[in-house]
């Protein structure tokens, strides 16, 4: 009885077994479908190239399924046409040429109602665009599920074996799942695109804006130069000639002549307000003798009637840039030039331009009260703010970057620095801020 009970027992301990077998099984396919979409909502967050995060979703798709053939195509809205972005056990030649209409084939059906599919065979699929490809691919089993984001389909991601009847409806919420995050991560990347050809876009009207900007300025001092300058030292010169024939014909008439010593002391007063003007506009020098020289005579016109010492150095060899090169650093000379005269309360200020063989530097320097840099985050309505916003602007449009440090009673430094050894023109914003 005993030996009988034993030989009863053992069905039963083998069906339990198996049971306990089958729960294992199930419990690490479930643990593996949770590592395959951990590691690609990982890739979505950590990565930005859109072909990585779909190669990364694709690899364990098939890794989870033990599968070695499958490929990710994407939707074209403007052609509303599928064509594959990454692949893996397929030959260039079915990548290339697999191009679908939405609603044709089975991918372009999937890609239209937004239904996944799972095919036994896809050879003798009637619906199955390209047979010529498919048998020569050698494909039998195939998934096709859809890639969403916001119920709206963007792609397709398909699986497939060279044997028949591979795949279970199991694979087809594995790939539903991943589907899923990969749409929202085509999404994204999409919407990312847009923001910077938006943000490229702002920038090209800003840098077209700058070197407007720059023309006009150079228009207008050389109008004041040519016209409104001439005009008034040949009135100057008229208004001497008639005191001097005054004097010489005996005119004694005290009042005439103190009238038109006031008319000529003014007209010399306009003159050099003029002068001022087309020197901020744009001056001369800049374009005869350079920046440095520009950078000289605009500090000590600027600073020396504030009884502010400046002194300007120049390290390295000296060497011309393009025009619109030399304008952009020297309105940030200006713009320092400025603030030192308006806000710094300094004694002491200093200019040094650095020139190396690959690079130029720029910086300048003042002993004044000094500023909590932190506190300028934005362009305020007052104003604030908006020459360092325009410097960072300018230099970052040369390829370079610039910054500006500063303490409450120990003084500013403002820098600036851009890559030489090249043709240097308003190009790609490379700046990083400060």
């Amino acid at each position: 009885m005993k030996k009988d009970r034993g030989v009863n027992k053992a069905p039963g301990q083998a069906s339990s077994h198996s049971k306990l077998s089958d729960r294992g099984s199930k419990a690490e396919k479930y643990y593996h479908d949770l590592v395959a979409l951990s590691r690609v909502s990982a890739a979505i967050s950590g990565l930005h190239d859109l072909d990585a995060i779909l190669k990364i979703g694709l690899d364990n798709v098939l890794s989870i399924i033990n599968g070695t053939v499958g490929g990710i195509m994407l939707l074209d809205e403007p052609s509303q046409t599928l064509s594959y972005r990454v692949y893996h056990g397929l030959s260039a030649k079915y990548a290339e040429e697999m191009r679908l209409k939405l609603g044709d084939g089975v991918a372009g059906k999937v890609a239209q109602s937004g239904r996944s599919v799972l095919l036994e065979d896809i050879s003798s699929e009637p619906d199955a665009a390209r047979i010529d490809l498919i048998s020569a691919e050698g494909l039998r089993a195939f998934i096709s599920v859809p890639l969403r984001a916001k119920d709206n389909v963007l792609g397709v991601m398909n699986v497939a074996s060279h044997v028949p009847h591979r795949f279970t409806k199991g694979d087809v919420h594995l790939l539903h799942s991943i589907g899923d995050q990969l749409g929202i991560a085509i999404e994204q990347t999409r919407l990312h695109e847009r923001l910077r050809r938006a943000r490229e876009r702002l920038r090209k009207l800003a840098r077209q804006n700058l070197v407007a900007e720059e023309e006009e300025r150079r228009r207008i001092a050389r109008e004041l130069h040519d016209e409104t300058s001439q005009s008034l030292s040949g009135i100057a010169l008229q208004l001497e000639a008639l005191m001097e024939m005054s004097a010489k014909s005996g005119n004694q008439d005290a009042k005439f002549i103190a009238g038109l010593k006031k008319v000529q002391s003014l007209t010399v007063q306009v003159h050099k307000e003029v002068s001022r003007l087309i020197s901020n506009l744009h001056p001369a020098v800049l374009d005869t003798l350079g920046l440095a020289a520009a950078a000289r005579q605009y500090a000590k016109s600027r600073l020396q009637p504030l009884d502010i010492d400046v002194t300007t150095e120049v390290k390295g060899t000296e060497m011309r840039f393009p025009p619109d090169v030399e304008a952009a650093l020297f309105r940030v000379v200006q713009g320092a030039i400025g603030n030192i005269a308006e806000h710094s309360q300094a004694k002491n200020a200093s200019i040094v331009l650095v020139y190396l063989r690959d690079e130029f530097s720029l910086s300048i320097c003042d002993d004044g009260q000094g500023f909590d840099v932190s506190g300028i985050t934005d362009v305020e309505e007052s104003g604030r703010g908006r020459g360092l916003f325009s410097m960072r602007e300018r230099i970052g449009f040369l390829g370079g970057t610039s910054g500006i440090e500063s303490r409450i009673g120990v003084g500013t430094t403002i820098w600036a620095k851009i890559p030489i050894g090249q043709d240097i023109i308003y190009g790609e914003d490379k700046s990083t801020g400060n």
